[in-house]
């Protein structure tokens, strides 16, 4: 059984996800220590998350955090819950599995930001900045925690100067990110200046054509021009 197991792990790190699955699933596990048990059901969740599977991915995940007791393991588990949860739109969920991680001592840029985006879906914007403002002190070149402060600063009109500047430097830094190009469109709009808000919409639409926050933002640039 120790081959089967194995050979379906080797399948996972060749992200052939299918036969991954298949394979783990076929074996035996009657004889497994419960760690090992919980190995299983972690690379089970990981098989469903790759495959979009997300609530056979979330049984998985939940079996490791509610039985395993190797931190690490359960942080990795708590952190992709998290992700699945955003994703499939629960941000409530998410951040739930984010403040159990918090409360137990883990503390990282990328659980701030997920964090920050989690609260900003439920329109909690302070926390939302606040958790931004957290990422930056860890990491005041992430890039992720600058566009997300930055689009929040411009949207909510509390600091539109910083808001921009935060967004010119996360586009500086990944200059093909639409996401970034649109928060840095966006900004230059609040901020007045249309022609270069066009300038970078255009770009961010131009690799993101079927991102409707784009075209959203785009559509109104050109009706307040017009």
């Amino acid at each position: 059984m120790a081959e089967k197991f194995e050979n379906a792990v080797r399948l996972y790190n060749m992200k052939r996800w299918d036969s991954a699955l298949q394979t783990f699933q076929g074996v035996d596990t009657s004889a497994f220590t419960a760690a090992e048990k919980m190995e299983i059901a972690y690379y089970l969740g990981l098989c469903y998350t790759k495959l979009e599977r997300y609530n056979d991915a979330i049984l998985y995940f939940e079996q490791v955090v509610t039985g395993e007791s190797t931190s690490l393991r359960v942080c990795q588990c708590r952190l992709t819950l998290a992700y699945i949860y955003m994703i499939t739109e629960r941000p409530r969920m998410a951040e739930f599995e984010l403040e159990r991680l918090m409360k137990n001592g883990f503390k990282s840029v990328q659980i701030y930001t997920m964090t920050a985006y989690a609260a900003w879906m439920q329109n909690d914007y302070d926390r939302a900045v606040k958790m931004y403002e957290n990422a930056l002190d860890i990491d005041p070149d992430n890039t992720t925690a600058m566009n997300g402060l930055g689009f929040l600063l411009v949207e909510n009109g509390t600091n539109i100067r910083r808001g921009l500047e935060l967004c010119r430097k996360a586009v500086d830094k990944r200059p093909q990110n639409a996401a970034y190009l649109d928060s840095l469109g966006w900004a230059y709009y609040k901020s007045g200046y249309l022609v270069e808000a066009r300038q970078w919409l255009r770009r961010a639409l131009d690799l993101a054509p079927r991102q409707k926050d784009i075209s959203s933002h785009m559509k109104i640039l050109v009706a307040d021009a017009s």
